[in-house]
Order: C-alpha cells, then sequence, then structure tokens
C-alpha cells in the first residue's frame, strides 16, 4: 500500500472485516462507504460497525479531527493512518478508536504514535476487550425493557429562549410516547429549506453524540420535507423523525373508537405518501415512526396507487361518520338541546373538567394527546336546565395539517357548538402561546366567530393572587377541576350565556338525553 501510494501520489485506504477481508478499497481521503457496504454492516447506538480502515498518508502527521470525526460518525472498530518513507516503505502508525459513554464526554482515545514494525496491537483480543466494556457502560445507562430513548433537535431561526421552550415541549410529546429523552440540542438557522435542515457537519456532529449516548433516534421539532427525509436517511442508520411523525405516533396508541383509527390512519398515509421514494430500509426508516404502529412499514411498501386507494376508502368511511354525525346533531337541535364544547390545548385539563362537570369517568392521565375520540355528556344546571357538554382533542402548536384535515369530521362538532369554553391551563409557562395557538386553529377551522368563555384551569398551583391578576388580565374565569368548590361561579357563568344564546323552551325528552349521555 505504501509502494503504491507513492507511485500514484494519493492516499490509499483499506476497509477491513474483522476476519480480515477486504470489504472496500478508498483512493484519496474522501470516507465514503457504499450503499452494499452500509446495508451489510450496521452500526446502531449500541454497537460498533465491524470494520476498521487503515489508511496511508504521504506526510508524517498524526490522525486529523477529520479522520477522528469520521470514526465516530461511522463507528469504526478502529482508524489507522501510516505514514510513507521516500522509499516507499512504512513510517509512523497512528491508531485511534471509540470510547464507551463516560462521564467526561469524549469520544475516542488517540493512541501514542509508534514505528510501523513496532506495532504489537492483537486486534482481535483488542476489538473483543472494546465491545465488553461498551456493553458494561451501556448496562449503567440502560433506558428500560424495549424502552427507546432520543436526541432532541430544535434547527430554526427563533431566538434561543423560543427553541427551549419548543424543546420542552418535545420532551413531553416523546414522553407521552414512552421515548427517553438523553438530550436536546438547539441551533439556530437561517430562513429557508436547507438540504439536511441543519448543515452536514452539524448534523454529523448531532449523529454523533446520539450514538455516543446511546440513543436510538433523534427527533427534530421542525417538521422535514420530503427532501430532507431522504437526504438525511441516506447518511445515517440512525432513525430520523420529526414532530410530525411522533404526534401521529401518539395518536396512533390512543386512538380507540374505530373513527379515530381511521382518522389516524388516514392523517398517516397523507403524511407518508409524498415521501414514498427509495427502497428497503430507507422507507422503513421513515415510516417506521417510534415503534411502527399504524400503517407502518407495509404500507409503506406498497406502490403510491394502493396507498391513494386506501386513502379515497378511509375518507368515503370518514363521510358516513360525518353523516351520521350530522343525524345527531340534527336530533338535538329538534329537541332545543344545547351544546357546550371544551376547546383548548392539550393537557389542559379538558378531560378532567367534564368528569366533575358531568359525574363521569373519561381517563385523564397527565399527559399530552390523552383524549381523541369526542366524548359527550349530560350536564344538569341547578335551574334543572340540562345540556350536552363534548371534549374533543387537544389542539398544540404547529398542528400537523394532515391532522387537521383527517381530524376535520370530529372539529365539525364544534360547529353546532352554542358555546365554547376555551380551557387554558393557568400554571403553563407560555400561556400567551397556548391560547393564541388554539385561536388560530379556531380561526383556520373558521370557528372563531361562535361565543367563546375564558376558563383558566389548574388555579390551585399558582398563589391565589397571582391566579387573580391572570383571569383579570384576560377576562376569565379561574377554577380548580381537582377543587369541586371552586366551580360554582363556572357554572353560574354558562348558565347565563346559554340562557342568552338558547332560551329554555321545554325539557329534553328522556331519550334525547339518554342519547347525549351515550354519544
Amino acid at each position: 500500500m505504501c509502494q503504491l501510494s507513492l507511485e500514484i501520489r494519493r492516499p490509499l485506504a483499506v476497509l477491513l472485516t474483522r476476519r480480515g477481508q477486504v470489504q472496500e478499497i478508498i483512493i484519496g481521503t474522501d470516507l465514503t462507504l457504499s450503499p452494499t457496504t452500509l446495508s451489510k454492516f450496521r452500526a446502531g447506538s449500541r454497537s460498533l460497525r465491524g470494520l476498521r480502515l487503515i489508511r496511508t498518508q504521504l506526510h508524517d502527521q498524526p490522525l486529523s479531527q477529520e479522520s477522528l470525526t469520521d470514526l465516530a460518525y461511522l463507528r469504526l472498530d478502529l482508524f489507522g493512518v501510516v505514514s510513507v518513507t521516500p522509499t516507499g516503505n512504512p513510517g509512523m502508525l497512528y491508531v485511534a478508536h471509540l470510547l464507551p459513554p463516560n462521564g467526561t464526554g469524549q469520544l475516542c482515545n488517540v493512541l501514542k504514535g509508534i514505528p510501523f514494525q513496532q506495532q504489537t496491537l492483537a486486534f482481535d483480543r483488542f476489538i473483543e476487550e472494546l465491545e465488553t466494556d461498551m456493553q458494561r457502560a451501556r448496562g449503567t445507562h440502560a433506558i428500560g425493557h424495549d424502552a427507546e430513548s432520543a436526541m432532541l433537535v430544535s434547527a430554526s431561526s427563533r431566538s434561543r429562549n423560543e427553541q427551549e421552550e419548543r424543546l420542552l415541549e418535545l420532551t413531553e410529546l416523546a414522553s407521552s410516547a414512552g421515548v427517553t429523552v438523553i438530550d436536546r440540542m438547539a441551533q439556530r438557522t437561517p430562513d429557508g429549506h436547507q438540504r439536511y435542515l441543519l448543515g452536514s457537519g452539524k448534523l454529523k456532529d448531532v449523529l454523533i453524540q446520539t450514538l455516543h449516548k446511546g440513543a436510538d433516534m433523534v427527533i427534530f421539532d421542525q417538521t422535514l420535507t420530503p427532501a430532507q427525509s431522504r437526504a438525511i436517511s441516506e447518511m445515517t442508520d440512525i432513525k430520523v423523525i420529526d414532530r410530525t411523525q411522533l404526534i401521529l405516533d401518539i395518536f396512533a396508541r390512543r386512538a380507540h373508537s374505530r373513527e379515530g383509527k381511521v382518522q389516524v390512519e388516514l392523517a398517516q398515509l397523507r403524511y407518508l405518501l409524498p415521501r414514498l421514494s427509495g427502497k428497503g430500509t430507507e422507507l422503513s426508516r421513515l415510516g417506521g415512526g417510534i415503534g411502527s404502529r399504524g400503517p407502518g412499514e407495509t404500507k409503506l411498501e406498497t406502490d403510491r396507487r394502493r396507498i391513494r386507494d386506501r386513502i379515497t376508502h378511509l375518507e368515503r368511511e370518514l363521510q358516513n361518520f360525518a353523516r351520521q354525525q350530522d343525524q345527531r346533531r340534527g336530533r338535538r337541535t329538534r329537541h332545543r338541546m344545547p351544546v357546550l364544547s371544551l376547546v383548548g390545548y392539550t393537557n389542559a385539563g379538558k378531560s378532567t373538567l367534564l368528569n366533575v362537570l358531568t359525574k363521569s369517568h373519561v381517563s385523564t392521565q397527565d399527559r399530552v394527546f390523552e383524549t381523541l375520540d369526542t366524548t359527550s355528556r349530560r350536564l344538569r344546571f341547578p335551574r334543572d336546565r340540562e345540556v350536552i357538554v363534548t371534549d374533543t382533542v387537544g389542539f398544540i402548536r404547529d398542528l400537523p395539517q394532515e391532522l387537521v384535515g383527517a381530524f376535520r369530521t370530529t372539529l365539525e362538532e364544534l360547529r353546532e357548538a352554542d358555546l365554547l369554553v376555551h380551557v387554558v391551563d393557568a400554571s403553563a409557562a407560555d400561556v400567551d402561546i397556548q391560547i393564541s395557538a388554539v385561536v388560530r386553529i379556531l380561526q383556520d377551522l373558521n370557528l372563531d366567530t361562535l361565543p367563546r368563555t375564558l376558563v383558566f384551569n389548574k388555579c390551585d398551583r399558582l398563589p391565589r393572587h397571582e391566579a387573580e391578576l391572570l383571569c383579570r388580565r384576560y377576562q376569565a374565569i379561574g377554577v380548580s377541576a381537582l377543587q369541586p368548590d371552586t366551580l360554582q361561579p363556572l357554572l353560574d357563568h354558562l348558565e347565563r350565556k346559554l340562557t342568552l344564546a338558547v332560551p329554555p323552551d321545554h325539557a329534553a325528552p328522556d331519550a334525547v338525553v339518554a342519547l347525549a349521555s351515550r354519544s
């Protein structure tokens, strides 16, 4: 190799398997592995690639930073560089290898250069001990059985503070999907679509840190374009998903009714359709989500025609659900049953408030998007007036358009409401942003003209004077769904508002009340 390098005046490299077989021969310093090698020798956050690289160089220099980056990025077993003497013989040998996760954050160990003829490294024993150390280190950082972990990344032109707020929300979404967040990273980038969203160098740094810290995937806070998804998937074996895929995955976990499952599958297919290009593992990484739920990989392996046929079928099903909803709304209208609809940001406490008001038992875990299926219950006011209270899916900033479109039939239920009760988490750090996000979605759905009452929930988490100031500032009503004695002002307000909007005519027949309770 040294003699050939001297003849052609260029570096030569061999990529060796652990059995000593030559997998690739590379001329020059540009280290790009072929697709065949990448598919045959995979590297994960818990393993090395099983390949080592030995390269010649015409000048006697230690390993460059670029070489160390390639070592970490490609998860090579070992990276060695041999200098070529003027006579074409091996000179100095410089070797580096990866380190197990450690408290210092050091990625690589660079051995002291020695004359090539004096090297005594027994590779088979060395790599066995290195992998044992790595497995032991992974064991001390175990996340849990079958649990997945992630590095969160935000890349946008927003301010640092806003990016950190969004990453905190993304952390809640990841936790709701059963993913443990190992680390977060925010990077300010100029507006406009870059090929990798981040620069290629910065993306490599992110992927290296992801592998070194043992994370299974990278989750971007921004929605990746189809071109960006394809470009990133070509760079790495690590699973890379975006915010939209994460939310779709949560919805796939939580949908229980037939209507909810149809809406989620439709949203997933609409998201995947423009991303159907390429073959094999590239598609499975793009479409697998956290755990390959919903349509998953089998849908990605079908052609575009079958995907479009499935979308058409699901849209027809949703039309049938819409007709059934119209019939229910028609019966309520004929019997003058007023409707209150609870809307608001996800995890604001809407379902808890519904349970307390109507003595129901809807699931109310403290996590985002706990409620996906529309729930309607009967509420009787003190003056013996009965209304229907409807709880719908929570909103979130930058709600994916695929979800807005698929859940339009569910959100249409709000159109028939006589009063919207906008529930806000008073203890949230970004109250203004959450309120604006909900109002923006209502405007997109042409629902902003409906009468609306603002209610601050979870006021028990704030000092009394802060809660009162907050309510005065927004002209809202403060309550705590966990303290029923705080709800009377809200009940009085709602009854007055509904009396103005829908004057009482006669009590609803028992059959209609029963229908409302079962909806």
